[in-house]
């Protein structure tokens, strides 16, 4: 039994669920702070992280039945050179494809039952927001082969998320909200840029056609993280101009040596992709990084620069409305 839900927890990749949580808690304390209703900013929460498994389950469905499809296609190569997690539950057949359909459905559903009643609750805007939602989780994974993955996950995680939560909190659309998304959307994109960036060679050889692999080389690709970075950090006077928050917004410059770290890092591996980085203090927290350290730790490095980034921008909202 206990094996069966590790199985479903990694398939479903429960692990990247605090970038939703931390992109959701920036709204829901803006929308708190402005009279927003709280019970439905929490329910809300648990929708996005529903429909959040739900395509992260449907995409190794259909990342599955393409893989198979293809001629030559060898189960043990290629669990010898796959990413650590994404479809090899299928592939080594500890989940049978039918199982794994069946698990996307039933998030989905729980998904749309809650946006069902907070619908009820809230008024026909929940519904744009769920549209948007829906069509993003059933096909990311197409987007994703098309180069849109990184506009889907901005969308997303940038106007979808903040203006659905403010909504259900408050009931009514807001500019407001949809700008605060900008820098948030920026950083979490960035993370989802670095997982790409890694996969470079791995995508090209599925016939992925993603953003990264669109330069000629890994390097060359670093450009698109660069101006990711640079714009995270600029957009913030952005809350300020239009007048959503105050200087405080500013302390997620605290982060700028982070970012630094690890566009160097991202630099290493796209000239050698087994090096491994120096594990610092402040990369802090790191999980199991004994199976393909150099993947994983530059992963914990864009999640926790997303992680601490997202937790000051918070803190200064919090000091610039109470």
């Amino acid at each position: 039994m206990l094996n069966q839900i590790t199985t479903i927890l990694e398939c479903s990749r429960v692990f990247s669920l605090p970038m939703t949580f931390m992109s959701w808690l920036i709204i829901f304390t803006y929308s708190s702070l402005v009279a927003g209703n709280v019970r439905y900013g929490l329910l809300s929460l648990l929708g996005i992280c529903f429909a959040h498994l739900a395509a992260n389950v449907f995409d190794d469905y259909f990342d599955y039945k393409s893989l198979i499809k293809q001629v030559g296609f060898n189960k043990k190569e290629y669990l010898k050179n796959s990413q650590k997690t994404k479809c090899r539950y299928l592939i080594a057949g500890l989940m049978k494809p039918r199982q794994i359909l069946y698990l996307a459905c039933i998030y989905l559903l729980i998904a749309i039952i809650i946006g069902a009643f907070l619908l009820f609750k809230c008024g026909i805007g929940v519904l744009y927001f769920a549209i948007i939602g829906g069509f993003l989780t059933v096909l990311y994974s197409f987007l994703s082969k098309i180069k849109l993955s990184e506009f889907s996950v901005a969308l997303a995680y940038g106007p979808a998320l903040f203006g659905g939560v403010y909504y259900v909190m408050t009931k009514t659309y807001s500019w407001d909200a949809i700008i605060l998304s900008i820098p948030s959307m920026l950083v979490t994109v960035i993370l989802l840029y670095i997982h790409t960036v890694m996969d470079y060679d791995f995508d090209i050889n599925e016939g992925h056609k993603t953003l990264a692999n669109s330069f000629n080389s890994r390097l060359d690709s670093l450009v698109i993280l660069k101006w990711l970075l640079i714009l995270a950090y600029t957009t913030p006077v952005l809350l300020c101009i239009s007048d959503i928050a105050d200087w405080q917004v500013f302390s997620v410059w605290l982060t700028i040596p982070l970012a630094i770290d690890l566009y160097k890092s991202m630099i290493s591996f796209s000239t050698n992709p087994n090096s491994i980085p120096e594990h610092k203090w402040y990369h802090f927290p790191m999980e199991n990084i004994m199976n393909e350290p150099s993947f994983m730790i530059r992963i914990y490095q864009s999640r926790n620069l997303m992680i601490y980034y997202s937790l000051l921008l918070t803190s200064s909202i919090i000091l610039a409305l109470i």
